[in-house]
């Protein structure tokens, strides 16, 4: 909560913000929305100047997107992993960003059976039950198997050498994906998670795993950087994760020690426009997708899953709220803040952040903008076009601004 209850909610979102072992010098993150902007498995140029321009824009912290704690964990090809072998590139990065203002943060993240990437360690994907995995099936990726406790345990040093790698290379907070469907958020839906042993069945239980690496990564560097994870408040699908099930598990995050919770939802294979909202993607998507398999499930999504939906301001508030009553660490809001309006509703309502994601890309400078005028709006349209903009040679972009760089995205971070 703010420390001064005399300022105004807008005034009261550019105060200082303490997460852990670091404070931020204002209340507002950019979201972890993947860029599109790697090079050889590591940054390019352009990822660097992509979240520098942000920093520059008045940001507290930026959220490198989805990387990946191992290889295995990659949804895709094009997505990178962090290792000992691209740690200059990621520090090339860091140093880019506090030279800006800006504190840094790496979303981390292990894929499980949303893949479709062709090298892989295992013949499967894995996750937490058997499955079927039409996005990976041209990959040889169709059937999933079930993790065992020694992949467990493997996964789990996977995310600590992971962060370990980020203290390393000079970030300031990591991000621990639980959302959208990626691994952890397997585990904790009854849509993927089919188990019944003691990391399935109840909700104490799905919540097991994500919780066991919670603590592992925590009690490896969480006097060092700040770790925060994303979590959906619900999966907005039939019989996924409700807002009592996220509830539960961010009261057993907080008891571990988690320094701070970014909200979320959706799950990516059943209900992805229930993060987006606004126009479907899918249009788009279809002119930068590569292959005829993924084209032609896109189609079918369009039907299903990738329709049109209605967007409205602040749309996850009303759950959030129920997580605000529920625990006390610092929470983000997320999704639908499009203006300074928003920003003070949600400082008035007790959140402790504002998480930005699409009013960034179109604006990298609008923080700065709220700053001179508290009533300003992004000019974000909501037609999610910048969702397949990650696929292009430039990397992700508003498509109402101009075109990205190329060059630098084929140009590695230095």
């Amino acid at each position: 909560m703010s420390s001064n209850s005399s300022l105004t909610p807008s005034a009261r979102a550019f105060e200082p913000l303490q997460l852990g072992p670091i404070t931020l010098p204002n209340r507002f993150v950019k979201a972890g929305t993947y860029e599109g902007m790697n090079f050889a498995n590591g940054p390019s140029a352009a990822l660097v100047k992509h979240h520098v321009d942000i920093a520059r824009g008045g940001v507290g912290m930026t959220t490198l997107g989805y990387t990946a704690v191992h290889p295995d964990g990659r949804t895709f090809e094009e997505e990178t992993s962090i290792g000992a072998d691209n740690l200059v590139r990621f520090r090339a990065l860091t140093d880019a960003v506090h030279g800006a203002g800006a504190r840094v943060s790496l979303q981390l993240g292990h894929c499980g059976t949303m893949t479709r990437t062709p090298k892989r360690s295992t013949r499967k994907p894995l996750g937490p039950s058997k499955t079927l995995n039409l996005y990976g099936a041209m990959v040889g990726a169709l059937f999933t198997s079930e993790m065992t406790s020694a992949d467990m345990q493997t996964v789990g040093d996977q995310f600590v050498a992971a962060a370990k790698h980020a203290v390393a290379a000079g970030f300031d907070a990591i991000e621990l994906h639980m959302g959208h469907g990626y691994l952890l958020s397997q585990f904790l839906s009854p849509l993927a998670n089919k188990r019944n042993d003691q990391y399935g069945g109840s909700a104490e239980n799905r919540l097991r795993f994500p919780l066991e690496v919670t603590e592992r990564v925590l009690a490896a560097v969480g006097d060092q950087i700040a770790v925060i994870a994303k979590l959906n408040l619900r999966d907005g699908a039939r019989s996924g994760v409700e807002i009592a099930d996220s509830i539960k598990t961010a009261q057993a995050l907080q008891s571990a020690g988690l320094h701070g919770l970014v909200m979320t939802g959706g799950f990516s294979p059943y209900s992805p426009m229930y993060l987006f909202r606004g126009n479907s993607p899918v249009p788009s998507m279809l002119q930068t997708e590569k292959s005829a398999w993924n084209r032609f499930l896109l189609k079918l999504g369009a039907k299903t899953a990738f329709r049109d939906t209605p967007f409205e301001e602040m749309y996850f508030l009303k759950h959030a709220l129920q997580m605000r009553e529920a625990v006390t660490m610092p929470l983000g809001l997320l999704g639908g803040l499009r203006s300074g309006d928003n920003v003070a509703e949600a400082m008035r309502a007790g959140f402790d952040f504002v998480v930005l994601g699409r009013p960034l890309i179109a604006q990298a400078d609008f923080v700065s903008r709220l700053a001179k005028d508290p009533s300003a709006r992004s000019n974000c349209i909501n037609c999610n076009r910048c969702v397949a903009e990650f696929s292009t040679p430039g990397g992700v972009r508003c498509v109402l601004g101009e075109p990205n760089d190329s060059a630098l995205n084929a140009r590695p971070a230095a």
